[in-house]
């Protein structure tokens, strides 16, 4: 359902096979609105060896620099969006199993 939104990342860290980090404007999803001048929120993704495979974290934080109009809608629908894209991965791991 967000296929005409446009998404600009800047890259923060890569340690291939443990880390990946970006930093991204969450939830700005009205293409009338420019949201290049707001703070951006930073998304890291960690993969851990843990017993019998490995664990994913995902963490993301900055949303207390959000404005605050937008800060507890992007809040909302980012753990939304995260809780549907962890079940994503889960099902793409287990089936590549």
């Amino acid at each position: 359902g967000y296929e005409h939104v446009k998404m600009s990342l800047e890259l923060v860290d890569v340690v291939p096979e443990k880390k990946l980090s970006y930093r991204w404007h969450p939830y700005a999803v009205d293409p009338n609105v420019d949201y290049s001048g707001e703070p951006t929120t930073l998304v890291t993704f960690t993969l851990e060896d843990a017993d019998g495979g490995t664990q994913l974290t995902i963490v993301e934080s900055g949303f207390d620099q959000i404005p605050a109009h937008r800060r507890a809608e992007a809040l909302k629908m980012n753990d939304r969006g995260w809780t549907s894209q962890a079940k994503n991965i889960e099902r793409y791991v287990t089936a590549t199993r």
